[in-house]
């Protein structure tokens, strides 16, 4: 859900191609035919999914893909959507369920096109693997998916950081890039959007402890390079049990590396806490299965622990501020935009009302019961 390295949102446009041009742009691009093609939700890229047939003489090989048109500001940044791909097909060779891209005709992972209406913006285009599954946002989620989500996000930092060389993965460091949890602070220009109302009073008391409590710890947390969006959507999921009553679910599929950069471990483990906890009838339980998952790979240091609440309503706040600016700026798009506000505001609120010591004792508690008792594999 990126919009460029800048720090202001506004600064895209995001790509309105009609089913025909995306048709004729698979065609032209990357020599497919198209049998059927359908538009899927996104932030401010714009998604297709899209099938083709196969004829004779054409090489085998996977049938539905995603075609990915990226905004015109992250359009503009090559070297970051060269670093996004080859992290996939990286991840893809390490085993974990990540798309891949199909070549272009010129036997290049991307594409920078025209758009055919007025303006002249050009878009970045890529033609991904489809992954099946269903985002966790649409089923139910238990104990043992949670801590798999855990697990998932320390398992992918950690392989990204330790092993991922590329030369463009230089422009993963992004400065003032607004998802990066480090730029918090930056929510004082958007949060005008909020109106004047209780929620921008939680909003800029985070900011303010977040400038207070976490900017000063910043160089005391471990730094690794995160996939930062690893929300409900994000990650597919498939059943590996028959149970109706205690399914056992296995990530089959991680989605959109758009809000990739540096960052530090511990900002992963609280984006995934956040976004679990948006649909869940019990969000502050989340917090706990979450991080004993992230702690079976890479335990927490007590000063990245410390910070974990703030992170959590840091990433709350993010989500909610800039949703409702982008929602201003781009009114059609204001369901999709605004998902997480559904919830996220009842959640974030909450929060701060049992407050800290609260939360971090239950999220603490849990996890180390977990080391105590592992769940079965």
């Amino acid at each position: 859900m990126s919009s460029g390295n800048d720090c202001q949102p506004q600064t895209f446009t995001k790509p309105a191609f009609g089913e025909k041009e995306a048709t004729e742009l698979v065609d032209k691009v990357f020599g497919l035919k198209v049998s059927w093609i359908r538009p899927l939700p996104s932030y401010d890229d714009q998604n297709f999914h899209v099938c083709v047939s196969r004829s004779k003489g054409v090489a085998e090989g996977a049938d539905e893909y995603v075609l990915k048109i990226t905004n015109s500001a992250d359009s503009q940044e090559p070297d970051l959507i060269e670093a996004q791909t080859r992290a996939m097909l990286f991840l893809s060779a390490e085993g974990f369920p990540s798309a891949t891209p199909y070549l272009t005709k010129d036997g290049n992972i991307m594409s920078l096109e025209p758009d055919t209406g007025p303006g002249n913006k050009k878009y970045m285009v890529r033609l991904l693997t489809y992954l099946p599954g269903t985002p966790v946002a649409k089923i139910a989620t238990n104990t043992q998916i949670l801590y798999e989500v855990g697990k998932l996000a320390a398992s992918l930092d950690k392989a990204l950081s330790e092993k991922f060389h590329h030369p463009s993965v230089k422009s993963l460091h992004r400065g003032q890039f607004i998802w990066n949890l480090a730029n918090v602070p930056l929510l004082d220009q958007y949060i005008h959007a909020l109106g004047q109302n209780k929620y921008r009073e939680v909003v800029q008391r985070v900011i303010e402890q977040f400038k207070g409590e976490v900017i000063p710890k910043l160089s005391s947390f471990r730094a690794c390079i995160n996939h930062g969006d690893l929300n409900d959507h994000n990650i597919l999921v498939d059943s590996s049990s028959a149970s109706l009553e205690d399914p056992q679910y296995r990530v089959s599929g991680i989605l959109d590396f758009s809000d990739m950069s540096y960052g530090y471990y511990v900002f992963e483990v609280a984006i995934a806490i956040m976004y679990m906890m948006v649909e869940s009838p019990d969000p502050l339980s989340v917090g706990g299965h979450v991080l004993a998952g992230f702690e079976s790979v890479l335990p927490l240091t007590e000063e990245e622990r410390g910070a974990l609440f703030l992170l959590v309503s840091g990433r709350f706040s993010q989500s909610l501020v800039i949703a409702a600016h982008t929602a201003l700026l781009y009114p059609e798009n204001e369901e999709y935009l605004m998902i997480t506000a559904k919830t996220g505001w009842k959640h974030l609120m909450k929060m701060f009302e049992v407050g800290q010591a609260a939360v971090e004792k239950a999220w603490f508690e849990t996890a180390e019961a977990y080391v105590k008792h592992a769940p079965a594999k």
